[in-house]
């Protein structure tokens, strides 16, 4: 079993945070259910960024993005199975869970994963870009245990799966990707790749 006694007191002392905050709930709430529209959103910003400026490189790169978020996600499916580690609602039945309870497994976190994933990703591109995705994945992180969702080992494990998945998986395909990009700015489709 993954968790322990360290882990029931971490998701402990976020939960009693959880029940003393009662204001937070519903940002919280929010943000860990609907936070995934704003990493697409910064991952279509990315592509528009590395477009506007004509370099192919991280064009090549912000188009990687998504495809090894999706990876990531993808991978993270059998881990999750391996491990079949239960919700802390289930481990803990007096938790307060401000979000739907899930059948699925907790480790490692998917909406951790997808957060790394795409700060990763992101942060390959343009790394300003990239720094605020990653505090947006953490706080991704962090409120998926305040609502209940999940034991901090699991975000934690998640944002590592997410981001090493898209890191390892650039630096085996960079090249082609780079060859792509390059093909598509001699086609019609060149305005997916630079808008010069």
């Amino acid at each position: 079993m993954v968790w322990d006694q360290s882990q029931e007191d971490w998701f402990g002392a976020v939960n009693h945070l959880a029940r003393i905050t009662p204001w937070l709930h519903t940002p919280a709430r929010v943000y860990a259910q609907l936070g995934v529209g704003a990493f697409a959103g910064l991952l279509l910003l990315s592509w528009w960024l590395a477009r506007g400026d004509g370099d192919l490189r991280r064009v090549a790169a912000a188009l990687w993005a998504p495809i090894g978020m999706l990876l990531a996600i993808g991978i993270n499916q059998y881990l999750v199975a391996a491990f079949a580690e239960p919700r802390p609602y289930t481990v803990l039945p007096h938790s307060l869970v401000l979000v739907s309870r899930s059948s699925d497994y907790s480790f490692p976190s998917d909406h951790a994963v997808m957060a790394g994933a795409v700060a990763a990703g992101i942060w390959i591109a343009h790394r300003v870009l990239g720094l605020i995705t990653a505090a947006l994945a953490v706080l991704m992180a962090w409120t998926r245990v305040y609502v209940g969702a999940h034991f901090p080992l699991d975000v934690a494990v998640g944002l590592l799966v997410g981001a090493g998945v898209v890191l390892v998986s650039y630096a085996l395909v960079r090249p082609l990707a780079r060859h792509v990009v390059e093909l598509l700015e001699r086609t019609r489709v060149r305005v997916l790749v630079t808008a010069l």
